[in-house]
C-alpha cells in the first residue's frame, strides 16, 4: 500500500484542527497570539502532509 493515501488523510485531518482553532474565539471575538501561532503551525504541516502524499502517488 501506498504511502500517499495516509499522508493525504492526516494532512486532511490537520487542516480541520488548523480551521478549529482559527475560528475559536473568545467573547470578544480576538485571537489570541498562541492560538494564531498554533493554527499556522498546523496549517504548514496540513500542506506538507497533503504535498507529500500527492507526490508519493504520482
Amino acid at each position: 500500500m501506498s504511502a500517499g493515501l495516509p499522508l493525504l488523510l492526516l494532512g486532511g485531518f490537520l487542516l480541520g484542527g488548523a480551521w478549529s482553532i482559527w475560528r475559536t474565539d473568545d467573547d470578544d471575538g480576538r485571537r489570541t497570539g498562541p492560538q494564531i501561532v498554533f493554527a499556522v503551525i498546523l496549517l504548514v504541516a496540513a500542506v506538507l502532509a497533503s504535498a507529500a502524499g500527492v507526490l508519493r502517488l504520482i
